[in-house]
């Protein structure tokens, strides 16, 4: 097939990559342009590479034949073109934008300059593969850590930090770790696991200011008036969807782009995937829909694309995308530096139990592991599982499948403690 469709995808990360590659598989080709000066990664290992296990080559992505570099900075969405930073312009006949999140920065004072731009010296925030070379290059033995957030990124930052042998405090605001993820039994878990490490755990406590001298940091303050000495201040205080060429474009924008079951966005000449992207109310902000929307919508535009030419076949048309039953899935391996176990955990659906649900908790404090799941009306709806995971394959595909469960509990029972069930 031929392609007559221009497409050109704004954001190199999980979701452009993929999108650009299976368009190829599929005999079309598009422009995918990024920001990075680096070599297309998987962000999600980032802390692998902090932690010193993995090098930024392992992690990198197949790149695309027509990779291209710039920062866009306008859309014209009336003459179909892109412009960018350096006053090159791309035309498009489809343009995707795949422009991901960017971290989020604590309004705390001190944290910026006059300019409002710059970071002082020794504060991080931790997305990109800067900020993971950044923080490696910074990071001594006994080097003074406080990592703020306490949610997936700032525990597998901790994580790291502290097998560089950091001295790492942890300050969150909530009252418990990762609490968007894990119910309160995993996250006391994740917990003894951080102690285990050395890490410094403060819970239920807000950063208000961070103190410097001579333009590099020295100290954390908390609202209580209590200072944490700091070499290195990482923030890990969550992520927001990078909208802002949408909104200039006028695009429709909520939480991130909104977009229809086709990943059409309010001009139905742009798509958007990835964390950037709104879909039935969602932003997941999570690889695994961001992979799905990218492999959809390579579908769409390839039958779309045939579907213009006429001597093809056009076939049967590819389904939509109806969301993403995402699992989320933390692998804190034994530490190379520093003395504990290794900490798996996996989480997904919902773990909090309506009225009437019923709930299945297997414990044990010795060899620390956890697992609970809950059913609702003879369906698997979410589970927690902490420390050997040998079973979250079978019940994640009990879950994603949906279907009603054997009513004498058995085979569910069987799931919970079979280890080879992955």
């Amino acid at each position: 097939m031929t392609s007559n469709t221009r497409v050109v995808v704004i954001g190199a990360g999980l979701a452009g990559v993929r999108l650009a590659r299976r368009l190829g598989e599929l005999g079309m080709s598009a422009v995918l342009v990024g920001d990075e000066e680096h070599t297309p990664y998987n962000r999600v290992l980032l802390a692998e590479v902090l932690a010193g296990r993995y090098t930024p080559e392992v992690i990198a992505l197949p790149t695309p034949e027509r990779l291209t570099r710039g920062r866009a900075v306008h859309i014209d969405r009336a003459e179909r073109q892109v412009h960018f930073a350096d006053s090159s312009v791309i035309a498009y006949d489809t343009l995707v934008l795949a422009t991901g999140s960017n971290p989020v920065l604590p309004p705390l004072r001190g944290l910026f300059g006059p300019d409002r731009h710059e970071l002082p010296e020794g504060v991080h925030a931790f997305r990109t593969m800067d900020d993971c070379l950044g923080l490696s290059k910074a990071v001594r033995p006994d080097t003074r850590a406080v990592v703020i957030g306490g949610g997936l990124l700032g525990v597998s930052a901790a994580r790291a930090l502290a097998e560089r042998g950091a001295q790492v405090v942890l300050a969150q605001q909530s009252e418990r770790l990762m609490e968007r993820q894990l119910d309160p039994s995993a996250s006391k878990l994740v917990l003894r696991h951080l102690k285990d490490l050395g890490v410094e755990v403060h819970t239920e406590c807000r950063v208000r200011d961070v103190r410097c001298v001579g333009g590099a940091v020295r100290s954390v303050e908390m609202a209580d008036g209590y200072a944490l000495d700091a070499d290195l201040v990482v923030l890990a205080c969550g992520v927001h969807p990078r909208v802002g060429l949408a909104q200039a474009a006028g695009l429709a924008v909520h939480k991130g782009v909104i977009v229809d079951d086709e990943l059409r966005t309010s001009d139905p000449h742009i798509r958007a995937i990835g964390d950037c992207a709104q879909h039935d109310g969602n932003v997941y902000g999570l690889a695994a829909p961001a992979l799905e929307q990218a492999d959809v919508l390579a579908e769409l535009l390839a039958a779309a694309d045939a579907s213009a030419d006429p001597a093809a076949d056009s076939g049967t048309a590819p389904a939509g995308y109806t969301g993403t039953r995402a699992l989320t899935r933390l692998t804190l391996a034994r530490p190379a530096l520093a003395s504990g176990t290794p900490l798996d955990l996996a989480a997904f659906g919902e773990h909090t139990p309506l009225p009437g649900d019923d709930v299945i908790q297997l414990a044990d404090a010795t060899r620390g592991t956890y697992r609970k799941v809950v059913v609702r009306d003879d369906r698997l709806v979410g589970g927690v599982l902490v420390g050997e995971l040998g079973t979250v394959g079978a019940l994640a595909r009990a879950w994603e499948g949906a279907e009603p469960l054997p009513s004498d509990g058995g085979p569910l029972l069987h799931l919970l403690t079979n280890d080879g069930g992955s």
